[in-house]
């Protein structure tokens, strides 16, 4: 609905910082985690025939194989052009490398699609990343990389994944807890403390290796693009010099060791050929594990690490005090090699305890005051989240498509393949991202969802991201808006207009000049939706798959398995939203500047159009009370595809309230509203309804009249059907007991309910939505009841749960299915969280925001860091307690 938004209480030291940045006064978030968790076997780093991301740069190759586009590592920090890069390296003595980055599976190896099999947790972070914590559970014994490999491989799709604690290697609390804390002592000064738990019941020694290395752009034989910076030793400190970002000194306790050696591949370990570099990226790993001599004795690089081995007493814990620093006296000096030791002593303990203070302070007034103490660790940890999920991503398609001068000419079949159409993309910018491991590229709508959630903590860069993916290098000069890496062309659902309203209300509704560049650039867009997924000219929409992946009884990204056209109950209700989004975007500005008004009836007309046609061309099914897609063969057939999904609720997104005072306003809307009732009686339920109550007058648009409302709800709200303990399942539980099955072309294609993960091998298997409970299609659920909470007020009841006999008001049913969903995260009274494996509070109270979550016992599944669109969880507890 359109109004105002109250902005967070009082201005504390984060939110002063916060302001500075978006002012451009401190760069606060020039430095932040914007190291990725995994840059190899990304499309990026892919220069294979056919597009086998995962067999050309896999995890073997990526402790030995300089990287292209990106850097990855652990507890990962850079800055936001990435021309340096910090991160940690681990051995426990016995492992068979040394761990520099986490580990997991492909798609082929993990039997229900790529999965990471390591244990860490992001729990802490401000928007500015003044203060950050990081922690992961390292085993003692030797990493069973083989175990994980051969089990993984020999279990099918109904069988569970086979995860890191499940072989044992956790048995006995034999393992590292590592701790890193990060205070900013300025913008470009990060102090930095580790701290190294022995859980187990015996003395044992870890190797630490802070480490700082530049990422590679002079390797690749671009003219202009050759010049190498270095790190060597000074003052007993780790000192980085480039011509461009300046002086870094890396300090830090005691006197560890110094190993350096250069980002370079090692070309004689992966391909038996000299290479450019006589001690490669690998040499601390060769040097600790194999005692080669591996490093540069003299003590220069273009990677280099600082070498603690502690030893630690059973259950005893071992601290070091680090520090980064940006010489702050412009370009360095190359000829002296004395700058001092960076502070680790009394003011390196004062930003420690000012930054943790101070983040304090700013999640005390972001809480609200009715949410428990489980829901307030929830909250924090799902903001760690997301603001550790700020990656620096680097793509310029043309220069992968055409290849490096330095390097083999791509194969032919690079010019028709993948993202071939998508030469004029060029990214070199932190973006927030769906999964640090599993998705370490934006997605378009995922983006858009993480964007609602930063608004909350970070209202600036969730305007800057939103208006990123709209800039002429992003979207394509037809209008699209890429969707993710291994297919820019690919079509999500459009939310980038539904975003925008959302975050303009979190921000106070003032940023005027923000919604007038978005409505600009989703003009484009729009009419791209409109020209190529409505190939009829009906109003009624394709998309294909729109991000829903295996929803349907077959793949809907692939042809058809008979000639026809897929008309689709989702693709429609995402552009009656689109419509709608846009009218309110544009009735905003027209409340501003008259010359909005135009196109504040322009999307009027095409969501009446949209919304008419959703009832009468067949997707509503007046027996069943549903929404269908229908498949319309070539032959003038109509079949529709009866599964009871999320395809069939989202119509009921698409609605708006419209404020009489403000079409009182807009003389020419008026008009066209009322001719549209006098002249097409059709549209009465569409854009009839009105309501007046706490002194306002009120119009709905809504795709569905409150008779389909009401009986489209009477499916979600049953615990048979879409109503689980924990939200609302993508499947009606009805396919259980009941399959759908089509017969096309002389083959069945069948939809039953599937809670868990997917036993079919539709789009890698990796992703499900045949019944378990995602939570962006549950927010965008939960927030249309509250749009239509606002309209009906009391005077709406329906059964809630179905079968109950008990009536409430919308609002209170928005409301529980929030509880139900928070209380994924939350302890339960058999000590656990329902999505997490854990019972140990030392790992339960780590929290995991899994991709999606079981249909009816709400475990975690999927990616396991998707604190991007799970993390509307915070909104969730936010609202409720409003």
């Amino acid at each position: 609905m359109i109004g105002d938004a109250g902005r967070p209480g009082g201005e504390d030291a984060e939110r002063r910082r916060l302001r500075d940045a978006d002012a451009g006064a401190v760069a606060w978030r020039a430095w932040g985690p914007y190291l990725s968790e995994r840059a190899w076997a990304t499309v990026r780093e892919d220069y294979s025939e056919y597009g086998t991301v995962w067999d050309y740069f896999p995890h073997d190759h990526a402790r030995s194989r300089a990287y292209r586009w990106n850097e990855d590592g652990m507890a990962g920090v850079c800055d936001e052009r990435q021309v340096f890069c910090f991160g940690l390296a681990l051995w426990n003595g016995v492992d068979p490398i040394i761990k520099e980055r986490m580990f997991g599976l492909d798609g082929d190896g993990g039997n229900h699609g790529e999965d990471a099999k390591e244990y860490w947790w992001y729990l802490d972070s401000t928007p500015t990343h003044s203060w950050m914590t990081w922690r992961y559970h390292y085993p003692q014994d030797a990493f069973p990389y083989a175990d994980l490999v051969h089990t993984n491989a020999k279990r099918g799709r109904h069988d569970p994944e086979y995860e890191l604690a499940d072989t044992g290697v956790f048995d006995d609390d034999r393992y590292w807890a590592v701790t890193v804390d990060y205070a900013k002592a300025g913008p470009t000064d990060l102090c930095m403390t580790v701290t190294v738990e022995n859980r187990g019941d015996a003395r044992a020694t870890l190797h630490l290796l802070p480490q700082l290395w530049f990422r590679n752009t002079w390797a690749w034989g671009l003219p202009g693009r050759d010049y190498v910076p270095r790190i060597r030793s000074g003052s007993g400190a780790l000192v980085g010099e480039h011509k461009d970002l300046g002086r870094l000194v890396l300090a830090g306790d005691g006197a560890p060791g110094q190993l350096f050696c250069d980002n370079e591949t090692n070309t004689g370990r992966l391909w038996g050929q000299a290479g450019r570099s006589a001690h490669p990226k690998d040499g601390f790993n060769d040097f600790l594990v194999h005692g080669a001599d591996s490093v540069n004795p003299d003590g220069v690089g273009t990677k280099a690490a600082l070498h603690y081995v502690l030893d630690v007493e059973a259950r005893g814990t071992a601290r070091v005090r680090l520090r980064l620093t940006l010489a702050p006296d412009g370009p360095p000096d190359l000829g002296s090699p004395d700058l001092g030791s960076p502070d680790l002593g009394d003011a390196f303990a004062g930003v420690m305890a000012a930054r943790r203070r101070e983040a304090d302070d700013f999640y005390r007034t972001l809480t609200p005051a009715g949410a428990s103490t489980d829901e307030a660790l929830v909250l924090r940890q799902a903001v760690a989240g997301l603001m550790w999920g700020k990656q620096f991503f680097h793509f310029d398609v043309a220069r992968w498509l055409a290849g490096d001068p330095a390097s083999d000419p791509p194969p032919a079949s690079r010019r028709y393949g993948r993202n071939s159409h998508w030469w004029h993309m060029t990214s070199h910018e932190v973006i927030s991202m769906p999964d640090p491991w599993e998705y370490p590229w934006y997605a378009a709508w995922d983006l858009a969802f993480h964007c609602v959630s930063i608004a909350r903590v970070d209202p600036g860069f969730a305007k800057s991201q939103l208006l990123l993916l709209l800039r002429d290098w992003y979207m394509h000069p037809n209008g699209q808006i890429p969707a993710y890496e291994w297919a820019f062309g690919d079509v999500n659902p459009p939310v980038h207009a539904w975003a925008a309203l959302r975050v303009f209300e979190l921000d106070g509704g003032r940023d005027h000049a923000f919604l007038a560049r978005t409505l600009h650039k989703l003009l484009l867009n729009f009419t791209w939706w409109v020209n190529r997924k409505d190939t009829s000219g009906n109003n009624v929409f394709e998309g294909g798959f729109l991000g829903l992946d295996n929803v349907g009884p077959f793949d809907r990204s692939a042809a058809l398995p008979v000639a026809g056209v897929l008309e689709q109950s989702d693709g429609t209700a995402w552009m009656a939203m689109y419509a709608l989004n846009m009218l309110e975007i544009a009735l905003i500005l027209a409340d501003r500047d008259p010359v909005y008004e135009d196109l504040a009836t322009k999307f009027f007309e095409h969501f009446a159009y949209i919304a008419e046609a959703a009832s009468t061309s067949g997707l509503w099914d007046d027996d069943d009370a549903f929404f269908y897609d229908v498949l319309r063969t070539s032959d003038g057939h109509r079949v529709p595809l009866r599964v009871r999904s999320v395809v069939g609720l989202l119509p009921l997104a698409a609605a708006a309230i419209i404020p009489v005072r403000m079409l009182r306003k807009l003389p020419d809307l008026t008009d066209r509203l009322r001719w549209f009732l006098t002249n097409r009686p059709a549209y009465t339920d569409i854009v009839g309804a009105r309501s007046s109550h706490g002194g306002r007058q009120l119009r709905l648009l809504s795709m569905v009249g409150t008779g389909q409302l009401v009986r489209v709800l009477t499916r979600m709200l049953s615990p048979d059907e879409f109503l689980s303990d924990f939200g609302l399942r993508t499947l009606s539980r009805h396919h259980l007991g009941e399959p759908f099955t089509v017969h096309l072309a002389g083959s069945d294609f069948t939809v039953g309910y599937e809670p868990g993960e997917s036993t079919s091998g539709l789009f890698g298997g990796n992703s499900n939505w045949r019944g378990p409970i995602w939570l962006p299609v549950n927010y965008i659920l939960i927030d249309a009841l509250r749009r239509y909470a606002d309209f009906f007020g009391d005077t709406l009841r329906v059964e809630y749960p179905v079968g109950s006999g008990e009536r409430v008001p919308l609002a209170l049913v928005a409301d529980d299915l929030s509880r139900r969903l928070i209380s994924l995260f939350t302890i339960a009274a058999d000590g656990r969280r329902p999505s997490s494996p854990f019972v140990d509070p030392r790992w339960r109270d780590q929290v995991l925001f899994y991709e999606y979550f079981h249909g009816d016992t709400g475990a975690g599944l999927g990616a396991s860091h998707q604190t991007g669109w799970t993390a509307l969880v915070l909104d969730l507890i936010l609202e409720l307690h409003r």
